[in-house]
């Protein structure tokens, strides 16, 4: 018997006949034969290993539980394999340099690339290397990479319209930072939900954030400054709703008496809040699962599989609101 027809048999080939396969497999069981992983994968042109970059500087890995989630979505797909993940921050010029050797030597056979902003050279190197590639937040509306997202701008206008339906008027937004689709997106949002009931949205009204807590914080002491009538205040993201809540203490405003406040993401910052936080839930881990189920997809030969997935969100309401 060849050796070609025990590689067959051991990798599950339906090309053998029933006798051939009961034979070979008492031989493995008889001989106590383990697959040697290292050499399949080489036999393959494979590694066995995919990327995880999130292209952001340590400290904001650290302090937001969305890319907590995701690394947890994608890990329990990964758990259903033999493949490996590869965790990469590249948030600096020298880890950008690193990681670009890096992935140059073809040591992944994938990539999920995670918090992409406009004009990122990430995309287009995987490109030219050839690397299946996963994006999670589009980075326009005509993302040619596969890729999936939850829906921002759905979440965001059910958020302001729940704000409307309280009776609450002078409804402010702290944005994400605008270089990133998903902030635009959630900003669109704000402004259709405001349409929608009659209402214009009053720029005045609009901070810029950039998904940190000092940066809600920063956010909301320029629309107090700005607007000091405002009785609601839509954050894009629960890390930022905390500064905010911070800025409105601190200026006597009581939550929700004097300001109504709604986060988005729903994560364990939204629950531990006083009082918690009304709060758009992402599936940010139903997210990092499927990012790597089509990932693994693509990287099996299935090259139109999964082009753009989006997932619905909803609206969790506590007594922030």
């Amino acid at each position: 018997m060849g050796r070609g027809t025990v590689s067959r048999v051991i990798n599950g080939s339906s090309k053998v006949s029933e006798h051939t396969r009961s034979a070979v497999e008492a031989a493995v069981v008889e001989l106590g034969y383990v697959p040697n992983r290292a050499a399949r994968a080489l036999a393959a042109n494979r590694t066995d290993a995919i990327a995880l970059v999130i292209p952001e500087p340590e400290a904001r890995f650290f302090a937001e539980p969305y890319f907590s989630e995701v690394v947890r979505g994608v890990g329990s797909a990964l758990a259903e394999t033999e493949v490996q993940l590869v965790l990469t921050l590249a948030g600096s010029d020298r880890e950008r340099r690193r990681l670009s050797q890096y992935l140059s030597g073809h040591r992944v056979d994938g990539v999920l690339l995670v918090s992409v902003h406009a004009g990122d050279p990430l995309p287009e190197l995987l490109a030219e290397l050839g690397i299946p590639t996963v994006i999670s937040g589009r980075r326009s509306a005509a993302e040619p990479l596969p890729s999936v997202d939850s829906d921002n701008l759905g979440g965001a206008a059910e958020a302001v319209s729940h704000l409307l339906d309280r009776g609450r008027r002078a409804i402010a937004t702290i944005t994400g930072p605008l270089d990133v689709y998903g902030a635009q997106c959630r900003l669109d949002g704000y402004r259709h939900a405001l349409a929608a009931t009659g209402h214009r949205a009053d720029e005045g009204l609009i901070a810029v954030g950039d998904f940190t807590e000092e940066g809600g914080r920063r956010a909301m002491r320029e629309l107090l400054e700005r607007r000091p009538g405002l009785d609601a205040v839509f954050a894009a993201s629960d890390v930022m709703a905390a500064g905010a809540r911070l800025e409105l203490r601190a200026a006597g405003r009581r939550i929700p008496e004097d300001v109504a406040l709604v986060g988005f993401d729903d994560s364990v910052v939204a629950r531990h809040m006083d009082p918690p936080l009304t709060s758009v839930r992402q599936p940010i881990e139903e997210m990092g699962r499927t990012m790597a189920r089509v990932l693994l997809a693509r990287i099996g030969g299935d090259a139109g599989g999964g082009a753009a997935v989006v997932l619905p969100n909803r609206l969790v309401v506590r007594e922030s609101s």
